[in-house]
């Protein structure tokens, strides 16, 4: 691809993360920047852009592109703006289905051909790359709006740092890292990225024609590189171990709230909720998603792009509880058959909404543990707007953070904190199984007291009932 001023690439190379907004998404602010490269046949002047077929997590990234114009090699930081010819608008798409084969070199995730559409370019004499303004629109609607002052990095800094170790040739590109903002996109949607006093880069997603041969690494949507793709690197702050899982999906919620109540944890239980299947446990990490209350303006500014209902669903990762907020809102339904039909598609353990359900005999049908409070026909869009996903919610007057463990049984469900989640499933199964002691002795005709907390007198008795229980079942 010829760029401005008529030169040609013969390398592209990247910046990781540099941009202060990026990095207090990801936690972490890096002492010296990293880089990745990416082929020349990465370039393209836009147009369409290929997802490949099963692919999910295609991920654009705004960002401010420099067009070296003159050859640098040990430049120093002072000096190094001389070497800049062209400022351009640059889009860095990555199909992160692929960063599981990539061992971080981003080859297969944002080497492929057009993933590297690039702009006009802005003459750099005279140019200040702090004062660059950068937006990035998708489908009309702004997503990212920044500056180059914002970078961690300048690019002065940049060309520096890598004229150090190798020759920066006239025609070559340094994508110089993306701020807060990135996201997904499918097929149909419209990325515009915007560099004011250069112009814009305009690319329209496509689905492959035809499937990827299957010679190598083909797409998996790993539940890191969906949060990496969605510009959250958050991943689930506790997994529990396979004894406090079991433990969960044993105990009951009654025990598990007063296990919380003992280290002064309370209104953890969500009450008004009902299972659509009492006879399905519920056990997984929550998943969050917000809706507000409905605004016609809101709605028509989402036309055309995929709203945050539709995201949160097809963000569902093995074992996520999709938990809704709905302020209690009864007079539409939050969530449906066919969505609901795609969370257990994609390995969610269940659905919980402090609203409505609509479709229940379809909700009901599926092997998917689903809790509200009411059904409703009515669509969502007649009482709330899908507005954010994980994000700390208040789901039936519940706070909920996003990793929190959620277990339900037939009378309802409640939240466990994530740092605490394995203690307490642990400490909850030893309070379950006195439990059914002092209910089979009670059951028995015996008095409640003594049994009921446990005394010191009796439980001599429980543990040869309990070592009893373990013989006949060691499992």
């Amino acid at each position: 691809m010829t760029l401005p001023g008529g030169l040609t690439a013969s390398k592209v190379i990247a910046v990781h993360l540099n941009y202060h907004s990026r990095a207090r998404q990801r936690g972490r602010v890096p002492a010296q920047p990293s880089y990745f490269a990416k082929p020349p046949s990465s370039l393209s002047p836009g147009g369409e852009v290929v997802r490949p077929q099963g692919s999910e997590l295609l991920g654009y990234e705004g960002e401010i592109a420099v067009v070296i114009g003159r050859a640098a090699r040990d430049v120093a930081p002072e000096r190094a703006l001389e070497h800049v010819g062209f400022y351009a608008p640059a889009n860095d798409f990555g199909a992160h289905d692929f960063r599981w084969a990539d061992r971080g070199s981003n080859l297969l995730t944002k080497g492929q051909d057009g993933y590297t559409p690039i702009g006009p370019g802005l003459p750099a004499a005279g140019v200040d790359p702090a004062t660059l303004h950068l937006v990035t629109r998708v489908n009309g609607e702004p997503r990212q709006d920044v500056t180059g002052a914002e970078m961690i990095f300048s690019v002065a800094e940049l060309i520096a740092d890598l004229s150090r170790f190798m020759t920066l040739e006239p025609g070559d590109v340094l994508l110089t890292g993306t701020p807060a903002g990135t996201g997904v996109v499918g097929p149909g949607d419209v990325v515009e990225v915007v560099l004011d006093g250069a112009g814009s880069v305009t690319s329209t997603v496509v689905p492959a024609r035809a499937p990827l041969a299957p010679y190598g690494a083909m797409p998996r949507a790993t539940a890191e590189a969906r949060a990496f793709a969605t510009g959250v690197n958050a991943p689930r702050p506790v997994t529990l171990s396979v004894e406090a899982a079991a433990a969960l999906r044993a105990v009951s919620t009654a025990t598990l709230t007063v296990a919380l109540d003992r280290r002064g944890i309370r209104s953890t239980f969500l009450g008004g909720l009902r299972p659509t299947r009492p006879d399905l446990r519920l056990l997984g990490y929550a998943h969050t998603l917000r809706y507000v209350a409905f605004r016609a303006d809101m709605r028509e500014s989402l036309r055309g792009a995929e709203d945050a209902q539709k995201r949160a669903v097809e963000a569902v990762s093995p074992d996520d509880v999709l938990v809704i907020e709905a302020r209690g809102e009864i007079a539409a339904g939050t969530i449906g058959d066919i969505l609901a039909a795609r969370v257990l598609a994609r390995g969610g353990a269940g659905i919980v909404t402090d609203g409505a359900v609509r479709d229940t005999p379809g909700v009901t049908a599926l092997e998917l543990p689903a809790y509200h409070r009411a059904a409703h026909a009515a669509s969502l869009w007649s009482a709330h707007n899908p507005l954010d996903t994980d994000v700390p919610i208040t789901c039936a007057g519940v706070l909920v953070m996003p990793g929190d463990v959620i277990v339900g049984d037939a009378e309802g469900v409640l939240v466990l904190p994530a740092a605490l989640a394995e203690e307490i499933a642990l400490g909850a199964a030893e309070t379950e199984q006195r439990e059914a002691f002092a209910l089979e002795r009670v059951r028995a005709g015996e008095s409640f007291r003594g049994l009921y907390p446990l005394s010191d007198e009796r439980r001599p008795d429980y543990e040869r009932w309990r070592g009893r229980r373990e013989q006949e079942d060691p499992e």
